[in-house]
């Protein structure tokens, strides 16, 4: 690899912004794209299908063979709320290589007895999200679960404020219909409060904790490899 190109993979690395090195085999030439330029190269519609996969790889265009070395920023998924369905959910997610943390202000509930080996910060969340927790971005994640607007409304507004991939909430539509008014005279637009999956999870039926927490997981992966920070506007996440 070349210095130029290490240096530029190195700084979107830095910035948690996808790239990918495009290496021509034939050759031996090589670019950077940068999640932002996909939808400019050449290559676009394979360089969007393997930013979506994560992997990398070879293909082959027109008789020319190419070596796509995919770069992707850690996906982070913030879980507001130590409740028993984020204790379910907490594993899950760390076995499909989700780096989790939990925020919740109520001591009672937030104990590392109860989430073993999770970073855990018992604060509200705008004390959380303005410090002890790294920013959050387009490969984010984040999961309201209290049922509890002092807690949950600022974690979805910095969610969505943030353009994380994956926006959820806990709660009836009924619920929701009065967190979309809060949220609209909080100054998000229509648009913005679209973007949350409200009742949280997909539709399977769940009952019990974990199961609400398997419809979850199969909801944030279903945004991430089919369009969460992967099909984004002027590039990737939108």
């Amino acid at each position: 690899m070349k210095l130029d190109s290490l240096h530029a993979l190195n700084v979107e690395r830095a910035a948690r912004r996808a790239a990918m090195l495009v290496t021509d085999l034939d050759d031996g030439s090589q670019r950077v794209v940068r999640e932002a330029e996909i939808p400019a190269d050449p290559l676009a519609d394979i360089l969007v299908r393997r930013l979506a996969s994560g992997k990398s790889g070879l293909v082959e265009v027109e008789g020319r063979q190419f070596f796509l070395t995919v770069q992707v920023p850690a996906v982070r998924l913030v879980l507001i709320g130590a409740v028993h369905i984020s204790q379910a959910l907490c594993p899950m997610a760390t076995a499909v290589d989700l780096s989790v943390s939990v925020i919740d202000p109520r001591t009672a509930f937030a104990t590392p007895e109860r989430f073993p080996e999770v970073p855990l910060l018992p604060l509200w969340p705008d004390e959380a999200l303005a410090g002890p927790v790294p920013p959050l971005d387009r490969y984010c994640a984040v999961a309201a679960l209290t049922h509890d607007p002092k807690i949950d409304d600022p974690a979805l507004i910095a969610a969505l404020r943030a353009e994380c991939f994956y926006v959820g909430a806990l709660g009836s539509r009924k619920t929701h219909a009065a967190r979309v008014e809060r949220l609209s005279q909080a100054g998000l637009s229509p648009e913005q409060i679209a973007r949350i999956e409200a009742p949280i999870g997909l539709d399977i039926g769940a009952v019990s904790p974990a199961e609400i927490a398997v419809s979850i997981l199969a909801q944030i992966v279903s945004a991430l490899r089919g369009g969460g920070p992967r099909a984004v506007k002027g590039g990737v996440p939108a």
